[in-house]
């Protein structure tokens, strides 16, 4: 979402607000095979066993300077329109977990406090019944704060020491162009080590495939999920609000590197009626993109 240097100016809260009510998952959605507790929930994709894993929300006044979205009368009637308040917004933030065979598959990994949230990710995992030396492979959508802070811990520690972390080719060139002025030099020191980076569109474990999604970073990636019928797309930043972002993609971000790309790969997306996991959208963060008049709402999955 959000460079290292704007992370300290983010304020918490410990509660997301839902964007579009919808009783029932898509009927094609597996039922989650155990229950879920209020930061993790667990669900499948065709025979994988997954699980949404909560780190925290962010909480941004509209009238903040760092608020990414400029038309402020065009945010405002967005908010109205959802039944949101206008004078903030709340993101999510929700790595998710995959068993992929023998792999334990965690993409994106949270603010790791960095950013003032609650960084619930490892509590989270382990609530989920796994440590986070069990994790094997972390992929990485983008590197910005709320997406890699959580890759090491308070003590600048590999937080998943046995994973590779894995990004595109761009986003790794990305990252080492921007990490000092940014402030993450000590963290890419510590992951240099453990990356390893893809061709971008390159398939990264066995049910997992890299997604170029352009416009928010240079190697921006979503990953596609494939396990029998089941499919589920990781967007990674593509769309931040399941307000704003769905029913205005056409608003300039401030957050994105290249703004029509961006605007591309919004209207992409929502065009399509894929299941889709969306890392900032209300808790769980799964669901589908609804054609709703002349636009388009987010369904999401309870």
């Amino acid at each position: 979402m959000v460079p290292f240097r704007l992370a300290t100016a983010l304020l918490v809260t410990g509660f997301v607000v839902a964007a579009c009510d919808a009783p029932t998952a898509p009927a094609d959605a597996p039922q989650a095979a155990a229950p879920a507790s209020p930061d993790v929930s667990p669900f499948r994709i065709g025979a994988l066993q997954a699980w949404s894993l909560k780190d925290g929300d962010i909480v941004m006044p509209v009238a903040a300077a760092e608020f990414p979205w400029t038309d402020g009368p065009a945010v405002q009637a967005a908010l109205t329109a959802g039944g949101q308040p206008t004078d903030q917004i709340r993101l999510s933030i929700q790595p998710l977990l995959i068993k992929d065979g023998e792999h334990l598959v965690l993409i994106d990994t949270g603010a790791g406090g960095a950013m003032g949230t609650e960084g619930k990710l490892v509590a989270s995992l382990r609530t989920a019944g796994f440590q986070p030396t069990q994790v094997t492979d972390v992929l990485i959508s983008h590197a910005h704060g709320d997406h890699v802070g959580g890759l090491v811990d308070a003590d600048g520690r590999l937080a998943f020491p046995n994973a590779v972390v894995r990004m595109s080719t761009p986003e790794w060139a990305f990252a080492q162009q921007t990490a000092e002025a940014e402030g993450a030099g000590p963290l890419l020191a510590a992951i240099t080590p453990k990356v390893q980076a893809f061709a971008p569109g390159a398939q990264v474990t066995p049910s997992i495939k890299a997604v170029p999604l352009p416009g928010h970073t240079p190697g921006h990636s979503g990953y596609q999920i494939a396990s029998g019928d089941g499919r589920l797309l990781y967007i990674g930043d593509a769309l931040h609000s399941s307000v704003i972002s769905v029913a205005r993609p056409d608003l300039v971000n401030g957050w994105d590197s290249d703004s029509p790309a961006a605007v591309g790969t919004r209207r992409q997306l929502l065009a399509n009626t894929q299941w889709v996991y969306a890392g900032h959208f209300p808790f769980p963060g799964r669901g589908r993109f609804q054609p709703l008049g002349e636009g388009y709402v987010w369904a999401a999955e309870r």
